[in-house]
């Protein structure tokens, strides 16, 4: 809080209460946050200049406080009111050229001890807590080092990076196949991309296409090959590498005699005999 108690100790006979120590605490968070105060009112004077004080006037009304701001690096100007509601002060902040409000509500017992109105280590409860909802309710955003205003990201913003979050790391979620054209396949998208382990018969997924797969199955396997084809049956490369292979013949061995189906018995054609 370095800074808060001189400006206290300067302005401490105006202080008469606790709607009027708030006032100095929020101010003191204004300097802090690089404006300064250039009189009180709600309409510029021509004595107006930069001060890191209070106004000598600044609690002559002690129901509404109108205080007006200057950013220390620019020509942004807020105006602050403050009024007094029973035992809350409600803070609006309005930055003049672009209209836009923030507010804050203060509760007089949560934050002062009216009874210590003139004993600056005691006056203030909760300090930190004060200066977090000045800070993130009342005051504007930070300006960057390329004077743009950034803004705060809204609660809607928020829960979607999280849901996003979510998703990305699901393991059971299909990954999306968004692409940049609508009318064109994504060439980065694989063909079995969505329950790739079942369809690529293949296996060039990572895993084969079944469940139980003979040929993966861990027990010894035979010297045969189908790949290299079988005489007489298929040829050299029907079968690809590492696919599945259920044998319709004997292997190996070729069928004695003549084909049986080689030629049609006697009298094939006729319907007669």
């Amino acid at each position: 809080m370095a800074g808060l108690e001189v400006l206290f100790t300067c302005v401490s006979d105006n202080i008469r209460s606790a709607h009027d120590a708030v006032v100095c605490f929020v101010h003191w968070e204004m300097i802090k946050s690089g404006y300064r105060c250039v009189g009180s009112g709600d309409t510029p004077s021509g004595s107006d200049k930069k001060s890191e004080m209070l106004p000598r006037d600044w609690s002559s009304n002690r129901e509404i406080y109108s205080l007006r701001y200057q950013a220390n690096d620019s020509s942004a100007q807020l105006l602050l009111k403050a009024m007094v509601v029973d035992s809350s002060l409600i803070f609006n902040l309005m930055n003049l050229s672009t209209q836009q409000v923030s507010d804050l509500t203060v509760n007089m017992s949560d934050h002062v001890n009216a009874d210590q109105l003139h004993t600056f280590d005691s006056v203030y409860k909760d300090a930190d807590s004060l200066t977090v909802k000045v800070r993130t309710q009342l005051l504007p955003p930070q300006e960057t080092t390329t004077g743009r205003r950034t803004t705060r990201k809204s609660r809607r913003d928020e829960d979607e990076e999280q849901r996003r979050g979510r998703e990305d790391s699901d393991p059971l979620r299909i990954p999306s196949r968004h692409h940049p054209h609508p009318h064109r396949p994504n060439p980065m998208v694989p063909p079995f991309a969505a329950g790739g382990a079942d369809l690529d018969p293949f296996g060039s997924h990572g895993s084969g296409g079944m469940i139980v797969d003979p040929l993966r199955s861990g027990y010894p396997r035979s010297g045969f090959d189908p790949s290299s084809g079988i005489p007489d049956i298929l040829p050299p490369g029907a079968v690809p590498p590492g696919a599945r292979f259920d044998p319709f013949g004997p292997i190996g061995q070729r069928r004695p005699g003549p084909d049986p189906d080689h030629m049609p018995p006697p009298g094939y054609d006729d319907m007669f005999m």
